[in-house]
């Protein structure tokens, strides 16, 4: 690609290809926003992780063209990514068509046995993740949330405001 000499070529492809794809990359995320890289559906999540596969798969290029391909594969990605991400503002049909609700595991302290099996989440993973939050007792534990991009979020306190879980599926 850049010199005849097998290891001055290796060198200067993984440093310029390295800086020019990154670059692409942020250049992209400039122009889109920050959402490019979110977690918030469980396409955001597949498109973060496609385009660090993607961006590996340039750095290593042995051809412009596979290193010009994978560049413009990054920003088919992305652009898709934010059309989906504008329709779906505007469609409930389209919203509940790409991503799963959240699901209570539990409610007001206790387990929610269908949503674990619905989930194939564990009690002990729940516990895990009270512990994590501080959660020292389960009657104070007003709802753990698996929400859409797969965390789960834990609600404890006195009480719980309504506006909160909203539209949140109880099975």
């Amino acid at each position: 690609m850049f010199f005849d000499d097998t290891i001055l070529d290796i060198v200067a492809r993984a440093v310029v290809l390295s800086v020019v794809g990154i670059g692409w990359v942020v250049a992209l995320i400039r122009m889109i926003g920050l959402r490019t890289l979110s977690k918030m559906t469980n396409f955001d999540f597949v498109v973060t992780l496609a385009t660090g596969s993607l961006l590996a798969g340039a750095v290593q290029a042995s051809a412009w063209t596979g290193f010009a391909q994978a560049l413009l594969a990054i920003a088919a990605l992305i652009f898709c990514q934010y059309g989906l991400a504008k329709l779906r503002r505007g469609s409930d049909r389209l919203e509940n068509a790409m991503q799963n609700g959240p699901i209570f595991l539990m409610y007001d302290g206790e387990f929610i046995e269908e949503a674990l099996a619905i989930s194939r989440v564990a009690k002990s993973d729940v516990l895990a993740k009270l512990r994590e939050a501080n959660a020292l007792e389960l009657g104070k534990v007003r709802a753990v949330v698996l929400e859409t991009t797969g965390d789960v979020s834990v609600l404890h306190g006195d009480a719980l405001d309504d506006r909160v879980v909203e539209g949140i599926e109880r099975p």
